[in-house]
């Protein structure tokens, strides 16, 4: 074992007397060392139940003969930080997540690990780790939040978020938008639609990570107990059999979860995290590896943020299973391996099928013939974006093609006063730029721009651009991820107010006829925005969107076996 490095021999008494006063004895340090981590905040409902599930994961681990000691990491709540500065942290909390995972397990040299996770980045932050650590371990999503009611209608953050865009344009008053607030979110659990952290809870048991259906119990439903600890017990049989993370994510696997993104309609965030798993994962993959996916992979889930539905809605009707039940019946999912030792193929046949639901469609009969987003390249692209075609229209009838007058913003925060202010007007094109991850930096999501432009009820009628990001909640003809980014010398960083711009899905491309290469002998780079602490650290290390925007370097070195002789010194 990994951790006799640390508790076995007379020599390392020390660490043993430090293990005794946490309460273990002769028997617990005889058994491996199993690292229960969780992302567990009492700041949003997000990750509130994850403590809980800890001691049911730990109960399981001592049950199947291991000996946990617990470990709690950060979290950044988007939904609390959205359109604040508070929102440069959020992807770069999905580094320092990845990076402390490490370094508490490997730290304590642990034999294999459960990771309880609960929020936008805390959910790839642990497949992250996982693939980088590759010592036996499970994942498991804390759930999401049971959906609110509103005048008997069900009710998410996303709807909230709306609200603010109506209320500025005074369709709604203090009253109502205060109702609306307040009636949104009851309990524990992430946002309830097909948002990021669902959408990332459903890959990670696409590429077998997590057990099939335990990710899609809701947080506060009876069962999620049971599934921690099962989650405990699993984790030892993967110590005993030498199941690791990267023997289960392959491309294989990829291409599985970016089919299942794609039938969804899942958050385009799950394009920037799969990028950087895969990294971790020493997998070969690129942004343009999607684009078949959502090619040719219909949408099949009628979920928010362009659907009905909520995640508990889609508990009930069968989960993630029911479908990749119905894409494996269609020939679009290739069998792979997963963390139970039973193949995706076998964990998904097991699943019950439910009778009588209207959440997910057949293939032959699908909300749309492709899926929600297309990669883009283009002169203001030349790296590659990513398009989220609007939910409310089929390819090819009206959805895929925009072109507008540029209205360009620095940041969010113009962005947002100008569409609260009624500036912006039918057939614009909102460019938001130097929110990337290097020039915001950490890469904002624009939520609360594009839910006021639908609250104004312009979604249909504007389209916006950036080098940032959306949510998972955005819906409406959105571009982000724009790479190279403006403070890197992207094109989008020499665009200026009335240029003409062209987006268009079909011929995946984003370009504009304004004379970008006179402009650009003119351009300087922008100063940094901050020169001190884990952003400027951040801006300095990060790579390009198109990439993951990740700090690791790349091509990372294998991991070295752990011995005896190198005192558990590891890569």
């Amino acid at each position: 074992m990994r951790s006799d490095l640390i508790k076995s021999g007379p020599d390392r008494a020390p660490a043993r007397a430090m293990l005794r006063a946490t309460g273990l004895d002769d028997a617990a340090l005889k058994k491996p060392l199993v690292a229960v981590v969780h992302t567990w905040s009492d700041v949003s409902p997000c990750n509130l139940n994850l403590r809980e599930l800890a001691q049911a994961a730990m109960a399981g681990v001592r049950a199947a003969g291991g000996t946990p000691v617990e470990f709690n990491t950060i979290a950044v709540t988007d939904g609390i930080a959205m359109g604040t500065p508070g929102m440069r942290y959020s992807l770069v909390s999905r580094e320092v997540i990845t990076d402390s995972i490490e370094a508490a397990v490997e730290g304590h040299l642990c034999d294999a690990m459960v990771v309880l996770c609960g929020c936008d980045k805390t959910i790839p932050a642990a497949a992250m780790a996982m693939a980088r650590l590759d010592i036996p371990a499970v994942a498991l999503y804390g759930g999401t939040i049971a959906h609110g009611l509103h005048r008997n209608r069900p009710i998410t953050i996303q709807q909230v978020f709306e609200a603010v865009g109506a209320h500025g344009a005074g369709k709604i008053d203090d009253a109502e938008l205060r109702q609306v607030e307040c009636d949104a979110c009851g309990g524990a659990g992430a946002c309830g639609g097909q948002f990021t952290a669902n959408t990332m809870a459903m890959v990670l048991t696409t590429l077998g990570l997590s057990p099939m259906g335990l990710n899609d119990i809701p947080a506060t439903h009876p069962d999620k107990l049971a599934a921690a600890r099962r989650c405990g017990e699993l984790v030892m049989d993967c110590l005993r059999q030498g199941r690791t993370p990267r023997a289960l994510i392959s491309r294989t696997a990829m291409h599985n979860a970016a089919r299942m993104v794609a039938a969804t309609a899942g958050s385009t965030n799950a394009v920037l995290h799969l990028l950087a798993i895969a990294r971790e994962a020493g997998v070969e993959w690129s942004l343009e590896d999607f684009q078949p996916a959502t090619e040719s992979t219909p949408v099949i889930a009628d979920l928010l943020p362009g659907g009905r539905y909520t995640a508990v809605e889609m508990f009930d009707a069968g989960g993630a299973a029911r479908v990749a039940q119905e894409l494996i019946a269609a020939g679009m999912l290739e069998d792979a391996a997963t963390v139970t030792g039973r193949s995706l193929f076998a964990e998904t046949a097991a699943a019950p099928r439910v009778a009588q639901q209207r959440v997910i469609h057949p293939v032959v009969a699908p909300l749309k013939p492709r899926g929600g987003y297309s990669i883009l390249y283009g002169n203001l692209a030349p790296d590659g974006c990513i398009l989220k075609i609007p939910g409310k229209h089929s390819a090819g009838h009206g959805g895929t093609r925009f072109e507008g007058s540029a209205r360009v913003f620095e940041s969010e925060e113009a962005a947002f006063a100008a569409v609260q202010e009624g500036r912006i007007a039918k057939g614009d094109v909102v460019v938001i730029r130097n929110e990337g991850p290097a020039g915001g930096p950490g890469m904002r999501e624009m939520l609360g721009v594009t839910a006021a432009l639908i609250g104004r009820g312009l979604g249909d009628d504007v389209a916006l651009i950036t080098d940032g990001r959306f949510s998972g909640a955005t819906h409406g003809f959105m571009v982000g991820h724009i790479a190279p980014e403006a403070a890197r010398g992207g094109p989008i960083a020499l665009l200026a107010d009335g240029d003409r711009i062209r987006i268009d899905a079909l011929a995946r491309e984003m370009s504009t006829d304004a004379d970008l290469a006179a402009r650009r002998a003119r351009w300087q780079p922008p100063a940094p925005k901050v020169s001190r602490g884990v952003l400027a650290k951040f801006a300095l290390l990060v790579g390009s969107a198109s990439d993951g925007a990740t700090t690791q370097p790349a091509n990372p070195a294998p991991r070295p076996t752990t011995t005896a002789s190198n005192q558990g010194v590891t890569a």
